[in-house]
């Protein structure tokens, strides 16, 4: 229970002020998402809040923020517009919208079994060059997204703003980023980003700047504004579900990837603020989390979404370690929503972008310019293949890919490195040590090792620097044994560890007549993984 307090707190003021900047800067990102999903701007603010409370009071990951995010809302186009479809031709109105609140209930059960399977686990095994290619991809796509904050619709046609606008507009993102510099070389007492916001805000309103703002940028998108009551419970999308016959299979594959682009941005989020922070939280836990809050956005009207890499280092910049910040965040947020929205309809948008850009630059891993020449050449290329797929396509795609070619990598090095050391006993058995693991890559190579024509009448493979790791390094031993039986000879297995004989006995018990245990054997042993409740 200490624990859990000392993780909810913090630091206090740190906390309360970190989450009031992000606050600000999850506005006009949730508004943003909203119209990129084609749904109206406070489903986006109210997805925003309940995902960001619920994620900080129960996840996985202290001071990590989650709202509605871009990759997820791109997703979320498909089966909003196929229920609106779908709804046309049956006279009904939104259906697209309760369609989504419907996935989002799938999405929120696929990721809660997730962490209640442990599936959390897996992100440990995302190499470092995946990693460096995400943030950097990441911090890309971020840019790209502000740069939308540049354009203005005129009849219909969007076009770059020009002339005085433009560079007014320059200049306030200039000073944004000017502050929130300068600002944590003369103290960090209060957060460079809120201040930047307040500071850039005031000379806007009180010079009479004509600039766009968070009202202007919602009302331009075809909202009305910030004004809404709290989130209600929507029953009625039950009475609907029976549109959904004949589309199950899209509502199904909709589900399952907005569960995994959800996931896998939110465990890559948290491995990053577990760098920033020399901590580390747990991925089961937040696994549950994240399903949780997306299940409660499908019953009571939200966008849904996952962690947010942009506002979690924000928030972790500005000195937000604890629970305290998001929860903060999540209901500064609803209090902008409920009270605020006149004030908050003022600010320029040009801060929150020079807010952005000052992410961006922290985002990205300068450093991989400096490595780029030094590491293997597949590294860098999977880097860089990361960081153009997460711009082209989108994060999941990415991160799978980079893991799959890193995969592919590591299975090559290691089937062409299994060695075997011969030599022969006092007896004259003849010892065959094997050197590196056999698994389906490396098979064909452990075959050639072998001289059964040849070999004496008794043979011994040691297993004390390899193991049997799948199913075809299992065929592959069976078939050598084999070789040696058909020829007449003796051969024995020793030193495998107790979980390869398992593995083996089980697959043919025929393999305890050939397997010899010793006390020698070597023993693997795994790190817990708990869902770690009091993180």
């Amino acid at each position: 229970m200490k624990k859990f307090f000392n993780n909810f707190v913090g630091n206090p003021k740190n906390d309360i002020l970190s989450g009031i900047t992000v606050a600000l800067a999850l506005v006009p990102e949730a508004v943003a998402f909203a119209f990129v999903a084609g749904i109206d701007p406070i489903v986006g603010l109210y997805g925003a809040f309940m995902m960001g409370l619920i994620t900080s009071l129960f996840g996985g990951r202290p001071g990590m923020i989650s709202g509605a995010t871009g990759a997820m809302a791109v997703v979320m186009v498909h089966i909003i517009q196929k229920g609106n479809e779908v709804g046309t031709e049956a006279a009904m109105d939104n259906l697209g919208l309760s369609w989504l609140f419907i996935t989002l209930l799938l999405v929120g059960c696929i990721q809660i079994l997730a962490g209640l399977f442990r599936l959390g686990k897996f992100v440990r095994l995302i190499p470092h060059p995946v990693m460096m290619g995400f943030v950097n991809g990441l911090a890309i796509v971020i840019f790209l997204s502000q740069l939308g904050m540049f354009t203005r619709v005129i009849d219909g046609q969007k076009s770059w703003i020009q002339g005085a606008e433009l560079y007014t507009m320059l200049s306030l993102v200039g000073l944004t980023m000017l502050i929130m510099w300068l600002l944590p070389k003369v103290t960090k007492v209060i957060p460079a980003a809120l201040t930047g916001i307040i500071v850039v805000a005031a000379i806007a309103i009180g010079g009479g700047f004509e600039v766009s703002t968070v009202g202007s940028f919602i009302r331009e998108g075809g909202g009305d504004g910030l004004q809404a009551g709290l989130p209600t419970l929507q029953l009625g999308i039950f009475d609907v579900l029976h549109t959904m016959e004949g589309h199950w299979s899209t509502v199904f594959s909709t589900a399952f990837l907005l569960a995994a682009i959800g996931l896998i941005e939110s465990l890559m989020t948290l491995n990053l603020v577990d760098d920033l922070t020399e901590t580390r939280g747990s991925g089961n836990r937040e696994c549950v989390a994240q399903g949780s809050a997306n299940l409660i956005n499908g019953l009571f009207g939200g966008m849904g979404g996952c962690a947010m890499i942009g506002q979690s280092i924000i928030n972790v910049n500005s000195g937000g370690r604890g629970r305290l910040s998001g929860v903060v965040a999540a209901l500064g947020l609803l209090s902008f929503i409920l009270f605020g929205a006149p004030l908050i309809e003022q600010i320029p948008i040009a801060a929150l972008v020079g807010v952005m850009f000052m992410v961006v630059i922290g985002t990205f891993a300068w450093s991989s310019f400096r490595i780029i020449a030094k590491i293997p050449i597949a590294d860098a290329f999977v880097l860089i293949a990361v960081s153009a797929i997460t711009v082209w396509q989108d994060l999941a795609i990415a991160v799978i890919a980079g893991v799959i070619m890193s995969a592919l990598k590591f299975a090559w090095d290691n089937a062409v490195r299994i060695r075997a050391r011969k030599r022969i006993k006092e007896d004259g058995t003849k010892v065959y040590e094997i050197w590196g693991p056999l698994f389906f890559g490396s098979t064909q190579s452990f075959a050639s090792k072998f001289d059964v024509k040849n070999d004496p009448k008794k043979i011994e493979i040691d297993f004390m620097e390899s193991r049997v790791s799948d199913h075809s390094g299992i065929e592959a031993l069976e078939r050598m044994i084999d070789k040696y039986l058909d020829s007449g000879k003796d051969i024995l297995l020793t030193h495998l560890s107790p979980d390869c004989q398992i593995l083996l006995n089980k697959a043919n018990p025929n393999f305890g007549k050939y397997i010899q245990s010793s006390i020698e054997d070597p023993r693997y042993h795994v790190v817990t993984d708990l869902m770690d409740a009091e993180v």
